[in-house]
């Protein structure tokens, strides 16, 4: 290698996700950042050259044309670099490691030593977070039947949304995906250790970023029948250890917007109960550009290269 820094190359830079990867690199001094000239991005034997020099390749592509880069890095043999794949591609295949350090103790180590990495979706990070320590636990049977909502700023739909909405307005808030086949299920369902297909209803609000991803739960249906402050006590034991991912008091007032983590790369977890009715609702809050994409990523690299 030129240089004794780790190299990574962002297959896919100019993308949504992979414009937020590079620009978070930009402030890690520690990493050189290879990149290629527009005119060589679809040049096959460019994007193969690039790669064997690299010791990372971030994969910001859609699904095929990840599957694609990765056949083209595994012919480079002992000169084939680690993976990071952003898209959906790899997500729930066993030979990849989910990307979410702090889904289970252990993960993070998982990663730090894994070849290739699955990069989670925005909207399973949300849930996986609040799900898994909950399923973990015993609180919520894994059969039990989830209903999943979630409202994204209009970042998380890639260029042609964005400029939809930048440049016409586009509507104040939609519902979508109502087929019930959002491709994010199939990681959520896996990784939160549900054996129930949990019911996914996202949506997307006029505001460019910024997620919420709630949970509703009846109290008296769950096993033991907990309270509100069993599930926040979990949930809190579970993440005590964790940096970027923190498990806060309710909101005052009921209220809680979307857009308080926004640059960040931080998950903030609550559990909002109403003990009267055996009633309560878990929420998540991120950034869909941060901790629910680019900001994962820069973990996740950070964790594959030892830094």
């Amino acid at each position: 290698m030129a240089s004794n820094k780790p190299s990574v190359f962002i297959d896919g830079e100019a993308g949504t996700t992979g414009l937020g990867i590079r620009a978070r690199l930009a402030t890690l001094p520690q990493i050189a950042v290879k990149s290629l000239p527009p005119a060589l991005r679809r040049d096959r034997a460019a994007r193969r050259d690039i790669m064997a020099e690299a010791d990372l390749v971030i994969l910001c592509l859609p699904d095929d044309a990840a599957r694609e880069a990765v056949t083209l890095a595994g012919g480079l043999g002992p000169d084939a670099p680690k993976l990071l794949d952003a898209s959906t591609a790899h997500r729930v295949d066993p030979d990849w490691t989910y990307g979410f350090p702090e889904m289970m103790p252990g993960q993070a180590g998982h990663i730090a030593g894994a070849r290739r990495v699955a990069n989670p979706g925005c909207y399973p990070t949300g849930a996986i977070g609040l799900l898994r320590p909950l399923v973990e636990s015993g609180l919520v049977p894994r059969d039990y039947p989830i209903s999943i909502n979630a409202v994204s700023g209009y970042s998380g739909g890639g260029r042609g949304l964005i400029e939809a909405h930048d440049r016409d307005g586009g509507p104040a808030f939609e519902l979508y995906a109502l087929d019930l086949e959002h491709k994010h299920v199939p990681e959520t369902q896996l990784y939160a250790g549900l054996s129930c297909r949990p019911i996914f209803v996202p949506s997307v609000g006029h505001f460019r970023q910024g997620m919420l991803v709630s949970v509703p739960l009846h109290l008296d249906a769950l096993p033991g029948k907990p309270r509100g402050g069993d599930l926040h006590d979990a949930l809190a034991r579970f993440y005590r250890a964790a940096d970027r991912v923190r498990v806060v008091e309710p909101a005052a007032g009921g209220k809680l917007e979307p857009q308080a983590l926004n640059d960040t790369n931080r998950l903030e977890l609550s559990v909002y109960a109403n003990e009267a009715r055996r009633q309560a609702v878990l929420v998540a809050r991120l950034d869909n550009l941060g901790k629910g994409a680019s900001g994962a990523a820069v973990q996740n690299l950070s964790l594959m290269l030892g830094l």
